[in-house]
């Protein structure tokens, strides 16, 4: 028997084997062992990250794509016997086991959903494959796809649909922007012919109440003018219209006219006259 130290890093944890049988996991620094009875191997619990090669897979509607991914895991501290005991090269397992989920995930996919959902591949396939490495204790972290490629016929055929895409964009955009347009200037017209039309009701109402106020001072001046010609009427007696008529014939006698036509009211107008004359003819 020959005893020996065995120094374990604080990331390491040391798996004792005492004559084939495990006896322990043994804790960060010095631990004696007694060699040839006790045999050791070492478990890194630090997350790693093995590179799945780049591999074909064929989507749900038959377009080939090489997709490359990185798997990021760890062992579990509380079960790390298990990554010694339960598989022999748990790198290689996941690396197979990835590929065959990659597959499995892939078939069920469309081409534009796989390179639009790089998210969702991601998902799917760490939750497949944590499944699978928990039995070995192995805690998977990470997946994430590196690169996405299609062949070069469906890259081809892509492409031409983008630039039809954005030639339909680009003309929905400018068809949009014609129609922005043709409704801006509608509504412009519109509120326009209403202000218009609102103007001109305005002006319409303005000029009838003008003319209707003007109406009003009208016949108020008429019916003042003919107030104060009936008050002054009221005010003329008899004499001073038969003095009116004397003017009156004062100015006819003075035409040349040779035969004139009295109207039969004017010998009424002349009795005043003729009263007042009368009287003085008595007296002398």
């Amino acid at each position: 028997m020959i005893p020996y130290i065995s120094v374990v890093k604080q990331y390491e944890r040391l798996a004792v084997f005492t004559l084939g049988k495990y006896s322990g996991m043994r804790q960060p620094g010095l631990n004696l062992l007694v060699w040839p009875f006790q045999v050791t191997q070492k478990v890194d619990l630090r997350e790693f990250v093995i590179d799945i090669p780049r591999q074909t897979n064929i989507t749900l509607d038959n377009a080939p794509i090489d997709i490359d991914f990185l798997v990021y895991m760890r062992v579990q501290e509380s079960d790390a016997e298990r990554a010694v005991l339960e598989v022999v090269d748990f790198r290689s397992a996941v690396v197979g086991i990835a590929t065959t989920n990659l597959r499995a995930v892939i078939g069920e996919m469309n081409l534009d959903d796989v390179l639009s959902q790089r998210e969702r591949i991601n998902e799917s396939l760490r939750t497949k494959l944590d499944e699978v490495t928990e039995r070995w204790g192995i805690k998977v972290t990470q997946v994430e796809i590196r690169e996405v490629e299609p062949n070069r016929d469906i890259q081809e055929a892509m492409n031409r649909q983008m630039s039809a895409e954005r030639i339909r964009r680009a003309a929905v955009t400018e068809a949009e922007g014609t129609r922005q347009a043709a409704i801006t200037v509608a509504e412009g017209e519109k509120q326009s012919a209403i202000l218009r039309a609102e103007g001109e009701r305005q002006a319409e109402i303005l000029a009838a109440e003008g003319d209707q106020q003007a109406a009003i001072l009208r016949a108020d001046g008429f019916a003042t003018a003919l107030d104060r010609i009936s008050a002054v009427a009221r005010g003329i007696d008899t004499n001073t219209l038969s003095l009116q008529y004397l003017e009156t014939l004062k100015d006819v006698g003075a035409a040349p006219s040779t035969k004139f036509i009295f109207p039969m009211e004017f010998t009424s107008l002349l009795r005043p006259f003729t009263n007042m004359v009368s009287p003085n003819d008595d007296n002398e």
